[in-house]
């Protein structure tokens, strides 16, 4: 399984030109006052958790998320949410994002509604869509839209997961899923990048510190009071 999911993570690397594109969507976002739009369905959800007030992340992330589709809440409601026609157009209209926002979902088979939806309801709004998503997975799962997520994109970020997610035993696959590990490997993938690019272009990213080191809170501070207001969020829980 190790050599398997480091093949998996290699191929990630090589798709160098599509990494460089999406971080130059999200640096220019940013650097134009814009906010990163996240979202997911089901274990898809964790990659929405992975960006969103993350130590070493984007401050400038808001997640998209409605309790309907995750998981925890309950296993085949959440199912049967995201598979549920104009659950994904409404949660982009109550969002409302603009331009210079840039949305990102994250979806391994990309063939659900919820998904598309989001996808489709962000581009008619001029707002640039990037499909983290298997191309992979997605041929190979049942369609349930009439479309699927990458085609509604600005920018496809394959993570290359194997239809069905499980890669072992080799050759009959039954366990050990990946679709996370290569999903949180493709965002820092794109990470590395977008720094890479902002100390080229001079530009100074709205970074998280973790909360457990010394001045963490500080300098998160500042991070609160410029994002809150467009990412609710943040603050939900002081009303």
């Amino acid at each position: 399984m190790r050599e398997t999911v480091r093949e998996l993570l290699d191929a990630v690397d090589e798709r160098s030109d599509e990494l460089t594109r999406a971080a130059t969507m999200l640096l220019d976002c940013v650097d134009g006052g814009g906010v990163i739009h996240t979202a997911g369905a089901g274990h898809s959800v964790a990659m929405v958790c992975e960006t969103f007030y993350r130590a070493g992340g984007l401050a400038a992330v808001r997640p998209l998320w409605d309790p309907e589709v995750v998981p925890l809440g309950g296993a085949l409601r959440s199912t049967a949410a995201e598979r549920e026609i104009g659950r994904g157009r409404a949660l982009i209209k109550e969002a409302q994002p603009t331009p210079p926002d840039v949305v990102v979902v994250f979806s391994t088979s990309g063939r659900n509604p919820y998904p598309v939806e989001i996808a489709q309801e962000s581009v008619a709004r001029d707002v640039p869509v990037i499909a983290v998503t298997s191309i992979a997975a997605s041929a190979g799962s049942t369609d349930r839209s009439g479309t699927r997520v990458a085609d509604h994109a600005d920018l496809v970020l394959d993570t290359g997961v194997p239809a069905g997610d499980a890669v072992y035993p080799t050759g009959a696959p039954r366990t050990s899923a990946v679709s996370t590990i290569l999903g949180a490997y493709t965002w820092s993938a794109v990470l590395t990048e977008l720094h890479r690019q902002a100390e080229a272009r001079g530009s100074v990213l709205p970074l998280w510190t973790s909360a457990n080191v010394a001045g963490g809170d500080e300098r998160n501070a500042e991070l609160f009071a410029r994002y809150s207001e467009r990412i609710p969020e943040l603050t939900a829980d002081l009303g």
